[in-house]
């Protein structure tokens, strides 16, 4: 694992912490209550734009870090369901790999068999009811 990782991680889960929140609040509310000693001078305003400009900044990169190689897991575990998992279509793995054309034909092939299972559904629920049906006149 890179520093980046280990470090990208490490933020992505402090941050992410009920006083890491708490922190940032307690931080704001003393900027607040500074501003009488800075006579809300616009260096007072500055100081806070500044930092929260530069934090974001930042996170944005550390969050989409974090992100992508949280997909990235997701997708591998994905994939090797589908592998192994009976009647499951292989044509699935690495689906979030394939532009979005051949994403919007792929779903439109998956709901044309969730369409035709259906279909097959109601075909045996409605034999099963002739069947019950038949019995019970007999």
């Amino acid at each position: 694992m890179s520093l980046f990782d280990k470090v990208s991680n490490a933020i992505s889960q402090g941050s992410g912490k009920a006083v890491t929140f708490v922190a940032a609040c307690g931080l704001i509310v003393a900027w607040g209550v500074s501003g009488p000693f800075f006579g809300f001078s616009e260096t007072w305003q500055l100081v806070v734009n500044t930092a929260t400009t530069v934090i974001t900044f930042l996170m944005v990169f550390v969050l989409q870090h974090t992100q992508n190689r949280d997909g990235e897991a997701v997708q591998a575990k994905l994939d090797e369901l589908i592998l192994h998992v009976k009647h499951a279509d292989n044509r699935l793995i690495g689906a979030e790999r394939l532009d979005v054309k051949e994403l919007h034909k792929l779903r439109e092939l998956i709901a044309a068999q969730v369409e035709r299972g259906r279909h097959r559904l109601e075909e045996i629920d409605a034999t099963a009811s002739r069947l019950k049906a038949r019995r019970s006149d007999e």
